[in-house]
């Protein structure tokens, strides 16, 4: 199976769809740990600084800053996040893999994350290489893409325009 997805990564040179397994709950709440937090009401904006940790059911995400984008909630009720901005060192883990970029956003609603700015995925001893990308966890399909999309990517190295992966076939037991 990886050597037919070895395969495959060769033939699509600007981006791969990668799928991964679906165990990620995203009904969970989403906890934040931080060394700060600034609240702007009138924006609806939380903004947690300096080793920021989001957790939510058995995901983990690390940045250097974290700007959550909440609602006010019906009738009184608590606020809703909608949407989590991180930036500067971002790494997000899951317990099939981990990815590392420079920027990233997850969509609540939708149940998307994009992450952007050197990307590195990593799946065992598989390590993906690309500029952008986006895991669903709405249908646990992940695409990863390569070269250096228009929106803001300075200082991220080309490499091509593609992507690069590195596949370590299983060791044989003796």
């Amino acid at each position: 199976m990886i050597a037919a997805f070895a395969f495959m990564t060769a033939l699509l040179p600007s981006s791969v769809t990668i799928a991964q397994t679906p165990a990620i709950d995203t009904d969970q709440p989403i906890r934040i740990n931080a060394d700060s937090l600034e609240v702007k009401q009138q924006q609806q904006l939380a903004v947690f600084s300096g080793n920021v940790e989001a957790v939510q059911g058995n995901i983990v995400l690390r940045a250097d800053t974290l700007r959550v984008h909440y609602k006010a909630g019906k009738n009184g009720g608590g606020n809703t996040i909608s949407r989590l901005d991180a930036s500067g060192n971002v790494f997000i883990a899951s317990p099939a893999e981990t990815a590392q970029g420079q920027r990233g956003v997850y969509d609540v609603a939708a149940r998307v994350i994009t992450l952007e700015g050197g990307v590195v995925l990593t799946r065992g001893d598989n390590v993906l290489r690309g500029s952008r990308l986006v895991l669903n966890l709405a249908t646990g399909v992940s695409k990863l893409e390569g070269g250096v999309s228009g929106s803001g990517m300075q200082g991220v190295t080309r490499r091509g325009g593609r992507v690069q992966g590195i596949f370590v076939p299983e060791r044989k037991k003796k």
